[in-house]
Formats: structure tokens, sequence, C-alpha cells
């Protein structure tokens, strides 16, 4: 290149003399570890961090910056804590902490750093995600339009779920908690809702079922598994909600419809005292540090339904919480309830008591559900709690009197069908019309007359019956989820069938009894 100067005597003049180039660089933050203890580590230098950034630690393992004061770095190890040594040279790099996401992870279990980890190979990412993405506001949001079915009768018919709504399970240990929100899960098979089942603090043993279930279901073929159990460390199971909600964001955000399980928020809220405890944050209630409910509360706000024009999405949340006898004014369980859309509580008393699943529908409300379920699901439904609570009343009752009414006895034959029609076997979902078909026979006052064993019989064969003799009907229920005048009419033609053939079923047997 040649450059114009000027000579002594003022003329302009040309220089041969190239300008020299300057070698590219790069400028990097370096910091030197103080101190490792416990998964964290303490390290000098990285004057301009910002809480989430990512820390290169060498070897393959990362880190996660989580606090810091005028001296010193804290930051989260996320892979072999035995690579890190002290005085070692770490690199902070100038981007938040992602994790990949995309449609190949549809069928796979993966770590709470969306690494594979059921032996099927790497997956190929389409994007990556902040892992503390922030929650879109409300311009960007619209109202809940479309049900989310479990597939449980109590939950569909009494606490119904909306896609984009937060429901909390609440309850004491081994109360079917997990059971609930897997058949949840279950029962998503043909609803075109892609499922996240992320397993916080819970033994390997209980993960390697879920996920033996889930195979032998067909469930891997729409879900995800994202597993950070007791086994994984501590910054691994503070990570996995998040983890899961930004795969989940991934396809809220293409327009899908996701369903997220936190198994559960309990663990989470115990590891997340431990780390505060390690970094020395001042404890508050039951030791847990000052921005608990923060914690847990810009977890729930990812959760919601968006408009065409941010994706047209939904993400639902299934948070479970564990309460200590029965205490659901507990710390954590009261925080989660305060930030959800309704709760479903079960009851210790009820699940040891043969009434499974055991939820309690005196302390159970689903708040925002309700405004869309099916109008013929609506309509067979309507008033069911109100009786429930009518029935206890009265059974209560007759333990104090010996004789009733004959009004209150035709109460407390139709309640105790109630109560069987709540009873539901475990992994075995039901369709919404078959609830339809159940509960309108129940609203027709025509099984006061049948015993608990036909009762039992009556709700384990009438949808095949139906399925069998009248498939239109089926269909047409499906297609539309209103009860027509001409629905109801094949409805009360189709349960005399099966009643009248019930009863003849009934008197053979009697005969063959009486014979024998």
């Amino acid at each position: 290149m040649e450059i114009l100067s000027k000579s002594l005597t003022g003329d302009l003049v040309t220089s041969s003399n190239p300008r020299p180039e300057i070698p590219p660089f790069e400028i990097k933050e370096v910091g030197r570890i103080r101190e490792v203890k416990k998964g964290i580590a303490y390290i000098k230098g990285f004057p301009s961090c910002i809480n989430g950034q990512l820390i290169d630690f060498g070897q393959g393992v990362k880190g996660l910056v989580i606090g810091f004061n005028e001296d010193e770095v804290l930051s989260l190890i996320l892979g072999d804590v035995n690579r890190v040594k002290l005085e070692n040279e770490v690199i902070a790099v100038p981007e938040v902490f992602r994790i990949p996401v995309g449609e190949n992870f549809i069928g796979r279990v993966v770590s709470a750093l969306g690494e594979p980890c059921d032996d099927k190979g790497e997956i190929k990412a389409t994007d990556f995600y902040p892992i503390f993405r922030e929650a879109l506001g409300v311009i960007e949001r619209i109202p809940v339009d479309k049900p989310l079915y479990t597939g449980i009768r109590t939950i569909d018919t009494i606490i119904p779920l909306a896609r984009g709504q937060r429901e909390l399970i609440v309850g004491d240990r081994m109360t079917g908690k997990t059971t609930l929100a897997i058949d949840t899960i279950l029962n998503q098979k043909d609803e075109d809702v892609i499922c996240i089942y992320c397993c916080i603090g819970r033994d390997f043993f209980s993960l390697e079922r879920i996920v033996e279930l889930f195979a032998e279901k067909g469930t891997l073929d729409y879900s995800i598994v994202v597993a950070a159990p007791a086994i994984c460390s501590s910054n691994e199971q503070y990570l996995a909600p998040y983890t899961a909600c930004s795969l989940g964001e991934y396809f809220m955000l293409n327009g899908r419809d996701v369903l997220v399980v936190f198994d559960d928020l309990t663990r989470h809220a115990w590891i997340y005292r431990q780390l505060s405890l390690l970094l020395e944050r001042f404890p508050g209630r039951e030791a847990y540090p000052g921005d608990m409910f923060y914690l847990h509360s810009q977890l729930m706000e990812r959760a919601g339904r968006l408009k065409p024009g941010a994706g047209g999405g939904s993400m639902t949340f299934l948070p479970i919480v564990e309460t200590q006898q029965g205490d659901i004014t507990g710390y954590i369980p009261s925080n989660l309830v305060s930030m959800t859309d309704g709760q479903i509580y079960l009851s210790a008393d009820l699940f040891h008591g043969g009434f499974k699943p055991a939820i309690d529908i005196g302390l159970s409300v689903s708040r925002i559900g309700s405004k869309v379920q099916a109008q013929a699901l609506r309509e067979v439904s309507r008033g069911l709690r109100q009786e429930y609570f009518q029935y206890r009343d009265l059974v209560r009752m007759t333990k104090m009197k010996a004789r009733v009414s004959k009004e209150a006895e035709k109460q407390i034959k139709k309640g105790e069908a109630l109560r069987e029609f709540f009873i539901q076997d475990k992994h075995k979902p039901v369709s919404v019309v078959e609830q339809i078909i159940i509960f309108y026979a129940l609203s027709r006052d025509i099984l006061k007359s049948l015993s608990p064993e036909e009762l039992k019989r009556f709700k384990d064969g009438i949808y095949d019956f139906f399925i069998r003799n009248y498939p239109q009907l089926i269909e047409e229920i499906e297609e539309g989820e209103i009860l027509t005048a001409d629905c109801k009419k094949e409805l009360e033609r189709g349960l005399g069938e099966f009643m009248k053939k019930e009863s003849q079923h009934e008197e053979k047997r009697v005969s063959m009894g009486d014979k024998g």
C-alpha cells in the first residue's frame, strides 16, 4: 500500500513503505482457583462476570457462576470435580450457560446438562437455549383455551386442568404423587402433547422403573426424561428443573403443547438450601435462604400459553411437593400453593383406606381448568363435588344413628357408586368418552340397585360394550364433545341393554350357584 506524505518543500510525495499489519487478538478473562469445596470453586479474578455465566475449567469441565463478591467468584462445577485443581487457570466464557435443545431429544434420557445418559449415542441439537431463560411477558401470552385430560376420573370431572396451567401435586410420602403424574403422562399418547419428566433427587431404581414403564407403554415416543437422581451431584440436581424448562420452551416456541412434571421440588429446595449454606448465605426460615420463594416463582412463571405471534404453544407444569404429616402450611408447600393455579392434595388416610388415587376432594382445587372443560363432561359432572360431600356427611351420621330415612339411604347408595367410580387402578388412564358414559349413568339414577361387585363390573365393562355395539355414538361424542338429544337417547338405550344383559348374567350365576 502506498502512503501519501509531504516533502520538505510542501509537495505531496508517495511512500512505498507498507503500513504494518496488526495481528488479530482475543481478550480473555483468566482467573485462578483459590479453593474447591463440595462442588463449588472459589476463583480469584473475573472482575466483570455475571450470574449464570459459563466458566471453562479445562479438561472438558464446565462451571456456572452462582455468586461473587469483591474478592472472588463462586462457581458450580459441572463435571468431574477431581479434574479441578487448586491454582489452575480458568477462563470466563463471554456467554451465559446454555443447553442443547431440539426434536432429537424426544425419546431420550438426558442429564441436567442435556447430555445423553441412555447409551443410545449422541443427540444432534437444533439450537442452544439459556438454562435460566427469562419468562415471556404478559403481552406474549393469551388465556388458556384447551383442556389437558389426565385420564383420572376425579381430576377430569372435579379438578379439570388446562394446557398452560400450573397445578401442584401435594401430599405425604408414599401417597401416590408420582403415580398420579406418570398416569397423566401415559394419557397423552394420542393427544399431541410433548411430555418431560424431570427426576430430582429420587433414588436411581425408582427412575429406572419409570423409564422401563415408559418404554413398555410406548410413552418414550413423545416424552423426554431429564434425570438427576440422588446419585448425581447436588449441582446437577439444582439445575435439572431449569433444563427441563428450557427443553420444553423449545417446543412451546415452535407451536407445540408441552407437559412438564417436576418430581419433586421439595428435594430441589433441600439441594438449594445445601448450596446456599455452603456459599455462606444468611439462612432464614427453616434454614432456607431469603431468595427461596424467588427461586421457584421464576421457574413457575415459565409455564403458560403463548399467542400465535410468539410461538402459539403452551407449557403445563405439574410440580410435586412433599408434606410432613399432612401439613400443607409448611414453608415450601405453602410457597408453591401461592404461585400455582391450584393443587391436588393426596391424603395418607384415604390411601391407606384403599381409596386410590387418594385425592382429597375437599382440599383440591383447579382455578382455571374448569373454563375449558368439555361441555359434555361439564354437564355430567356438575354437582359431583357437592354430592360426594353429602355422602361423606351421611356416612358419618349413620355411624351414630341406627336408622336413616329413605331419602338419605338413596343418597348413600348414589354416593357409594360415586366413590367406586373415583377409585381407579394405576397406569390405566380412562378416556373422556368413557367418563362421560359412566357419569351420565350415575346422573340417571339407574345404578342405585347395584351391589358393590356389580358396580365394579359396570365400571369395567360399560365402555367396551359401547365400543362393540355403539361405535358411531362413541365417534360422535369424541368429535363434538357435546351430548345432543340424539346422543342421550342412544346412551339411554345402550345403558338399558347393558343393565338387562348384566341382570340376566346375574340371574344365571345365582341359579348355577343354587344347583351347586
